[in-house]
């Protein structure tokens, strides 16, 4: 058995960040390939959600997301506590082979954050880009992209337009600006350690 990890909305000031895995065997990656599986960065958002129903119904997954309020406590670094997650699914679906897209910059370190959570042997494939490089992985990439996209438009329908929840977006700076003007404090959903948010609130203060 197979398994292919990735996660989306790392970088998100806005929403949970998700991980996804999913598993296969050796025979079904060609399945993957034959349903049009690729890089998720290459897909529409309309291309990502078709592929994500085919997914869902056909392969085993698991989703697992970190929430803003986690994110916030954490005395470990995001790419341990990722790493982390990354083990809890393996420990659950499994595998005997994992490829698993690098979330820090040497992926031997990532390597070791995922095996001292390890309850079970697994062959670990850490690569950057493998998303791009194995379509298991590139499934993966797909699930969790379209988990989160879900979890924006919930939060869209509740708050109105908050943009894509990156802080590049304007859209989504200014709801967090106009947001923390009227109330005089952040939303659950805002990720209150990034240094966007901290900038948000500095500026407000300057203006007293």
């Amino acid at each position: 058995m197979l398994c292919g990890i990735d996660e989306a909305g790392r970088g998100s000031v806005l929403g949970d960040l998700v991980i996804a895995g999913i598993s296969c065997s050796e025979d079904e990656i060609e399945r993957l390939e034959e349903i049009g599986v690729k890089d998720s960065k290459k897909l529409s958002r309309s291309e990502r959600a078709k592929l994500y129903k085919k997914l869902v119904s056909e392969f085993e997954y698991l989703v697992v997301k970190i929430t803003p309020p986690e994110i916030d406590k954490r005395s470990i670094s995001l790419n341990k506590l990722e790493g982390e997650k990354f083990a809890e699914i393996i420990n659950i679906i499994k595998p005997e082979r994992a490829y698993v897209d690098c979330a820090d910059v040497i992926p031997a370190n990532f390597r070791s954050y995922i095996m001292k959570k390890l309850n079970r042997a697994c062959e670990l494939v850490i690569e950057h880009k493998a998303d791009v490089a194995y379509p298991i992985v590139s499934a993966a990439s797909i699930i969790a992209k379209v988990e989160r996209d879900e979890g924006i438009k919930k939060l869209e329908e509740e708050y109105g337009d908050i943009g894509s929840g990156y802080p590049s977006d304007p859209k989504t700076i200014a709801f967090i600006e106009n947001w923390y003007r009227k109330n005089h404090f952040m939303p659950s959903f805002v990720r209150k350690s990034w240094k966007t948010t901290s900038r948000v609130k500095n500026r407000r203060l300057s203006e007293f």
